[in-house]
């Protein structure tokens, strides 16, 4: 049996980042729960972080990421990789089954534990088993109205990937950081 905690979208877009995730928590081909949080603030609100996959796998991470942003003082790319290879590296660390993304704003990554620190080039990332469809409407939608806000994008994209894939549903958590 497997649980899920699936879909997470982030980006940065006209100066502000957002980050939203669905409610969704699975176990094998049942939905357990509806309504779960899988976005995070950090460090006072100034870095957001979310996770696909296992959830006490992804709080474990939470826990280990917040450690490092600490202990570098902040530097979220120095944070993300040290993390990676502190994933990547440890014997039980590597057993974990979860994948996070992380922005402060100014940057935003996807970590995972075979060693990936992903910055993506148009600032948007998304995981987990809708991430695939959020990401192709967080970017149609920046192509066809530029105007809308990270937040707006975010929240949509969401609820796209939710009349799509049947993990993904559409108790939609929104965080953002101005």
């Amino acid at each position: 049996m497997k649980t899920r905690s699936t879909t997470i979208i982030g980006l940065i877009y006209k100066g502000s980042a957002a980050m939203a995730g669905d409610g969704q928590i699975t176990l094998d081909d049942t939905v357990l729960k509806t309504r779960s949080s899988k976005i995070r603030s950090m460090r006072d609100g100034k870095i957001l972080s979310g996770f696909a996959g296992t959830a006490a796998d992804a709080l474990a991470l939470f826990e280990l990421l917040e450690k490092k942003i600490d202990e570098y003082s902040g530097n979220l790319p120095r944070a993300a990789v040290e993390l990676a290879k502190e994933w990547r590296t440890d014997k039980i660390l590597q057993k974990l089954e979860a994948v996070i993304t992380v922005t402060d704003g100014k940057n935003i990554f996807l970590v995972s534990g075979n060693g990936d620190v992903i910055e993506p080039d148009d600032g948007i990332i998304a995981i987990g088993s809708g991430g695939s469809f959020a990401l192709a409407a967080a970017r149609a939608m920046i192509a066809v109205n530029p105007r809308l806000t990270a937040e707006k994008i975010a929240k949509k994209a969401l609820e796209i990937a939710s009349e799509i894939c049947v993990y993904t549903n559409n108790q939609i958590t929104v965080k953002t950081i101005k």
